[in-house]
C-alpha cells in the first residue's frame, strides 16, 4: 500500500479536491484520483472523503492510499453464490449487495467474475476466445438480485440480441421516501452523464440515451411516528439499461430509493418520522426481482425470481 500525504496551501484555496490531487501527483490521472476517491482511499483530519468536487482550504491534510496494482487477468476465487439455474450456456444466479460484478481499481478480489471463474471452471468455452465469463448486463455493487450470465459465445451473442430488441425483461423492487402521487406510470427521458458532476448520471437535455422505466406503487407503509409520512415500495421494469436508470428516474419523480448514498438525499421529514436503523440504511434499497428471456439455445421462455434480501425484510420491520 502506497500512501502520499499532502497539505493544502493558500493558492490552493477552494480547488476542487481530485484537482488538487490531479496538480500535485503528476503520475496519477484525474480520473484514477477519482476511482480511489470512490473507493474511500482519501482521508483529510481522520474523515473519509466521498465526494470529488469537496473544496479544500488552507492547512488541511489529505492522505491518499493507493492499493497494490491489480492482476489484468482476474484469477478464480472460491466464493459460494446462490445459483438458481445452471446448464452449459447460461447461469441464473441471485447477486448480494456489496459484491462487484467487474474487477476494477480497488476492487481486484472477491468480484463476481472472480467468483464464476472457480465455479465455472472448464464448463467456460470462452467469450471472444478467451475462458471468461459473459456478462451480459451489470448491477450496481450495492444493488442485489437476479443476473444471467452467459458461458458461450453462442449464448452470449443471443443475450445481447434480447438486450438491443428489448426482449428481455427485468423488474426491481426499490424502496423510495415518500408517496408518488401516481400509482403508475413511465417515466422516459434521456440520461447521460451530469454535467455539474461527471461521476454521477442525470436527465439531459442534450447528448444522452433513451431511457424507459416502466413503474407501479406496490404498497405504502406509514410511520408510527408520523402516519402522514410513509415509505413506498415501488416495482420498477425496464425497458432499456441506462446505468443507474432506476435511480435517477425514481429521484426525478421526486421519491429517491431508500439509502442512496449518490442519488438519496433523505428528506427532513424522514429524519422525524422514521427511526435511525432506516436513515442510516447502508445501501440503495434496489433488488433485481424479476428476470425473463428466452434461452439462447432452446428459445424457451425463462422466468425466475428471487424474494426481497434480508437486510430490506428487515428494514421494512423498522417501519
Amino acid at each position: 500500500m502506497e500512501t502520499f500525504t499532502l497539505k493544502v496551501e493558500q493558492n490552493c484555496e477552494r480547488q476542487r479536491v481530485d484537482k488538487f490531487l490531479a496538480d500535485n501527483l503528476p503520475l496519477l490521472t484525474r480520473t484514477r484520483i477519482q476511482a480511489l476517491i470512490d473507493d474511500n482511499r482519501l482521508v483529510c483530519n481522520g474523515k473519509i472523503i466521498t465526494s470529488t468536487s469537496q473544496k479544500v482550504h488552507n492547512g488541511e491534510i489529505y492522505i491518499l492510499s493507493i492499493p497494490p496494482l491489480v492482476e489484468s487477468t482476474p484469477q478464480a476465487e472460491n466464493i459460494a453464490l446462490e445459483i438458481f439455474y445452471e446448464d452449459d450456456d447460461i447461469l441464473v444466479l441471485n447477486k448480494p449487495a456489496g459484491m462487484v460484478v467487474h474487477p476494477a481499481p480497488g476492487h481486484g478480489k472477491s468480484t463476481l467474475v472472480n467468483a464464476l471463474l472457480s465455479h465455472c471452471k472448464e464448463s467456460l468455452s470462452g467469450i471472444g476466445g478467451v475462458r471468461r465469463p459473459g456478462i451480459v448486463h451489470r448491477l450496481d455493487k450495492e444493488t442485489s438480485g437476479l443476473m444471467v450470465i452467459a458461458k458461450n459465445d453462442q449464448a452470449h451473442h443471443g443475450l445481447c440480441a434480447q438486450f438491443s430488441n428489448r426482449s428481455l425483461s427485468r423488474t426491481y423492487m426499490a424502496l423510495v421516501w415518500g408517496i408518488p402521487t401516481s400509482k403508475k406510470g413511465t417515466i422516459q427521458s434521456s440520461i447521460g452523464r451530469s454535467p455539474q458532476n461527471r461521476k454521477k448520471m442525470a436527465i439531459v437535455s442534450k447528448g444522452g440515451k433513451s431511457a424507459i422505466t416502466h413503474y407501479a406503487v406496490v404498497k405504502s407503509f406509514f410511520a408510527k411516528n408520523d402516519p402522514t409520512q410513509a415509505i413506498s415500495m415501488v416495482q420498477c421494469t425496464l425497458e432499456t439499461g441506462r446505468t443507474h436508470q432506476i435511480r435517477v428516474h425514481l429521484t426525478h419523480l421526486g421519491h429517491p430509493i431508500v439509502g442512496d448514498p449518490v442519488y438519496g438525499r433523505v428528506p427532513k421529514w424522514a429524519k422525524k418520522a422514521f427511526p435511525k436503523n432506516i436513515i442510516t440504511f447502508p445501501r440503495q434499497a434496489l433488488h433485481a426481482c424479476i428476470l425473463k428471456f428466452l434461452h439462447p439455445r432452446t428459445h424457451e421462455p425463462m422466468t425466475f425470481e428471487a424474494p426481497l434480501p434480508l437486510d430490506i425484510k428487515n428494514l421494512l420491520s423498522f417501519i
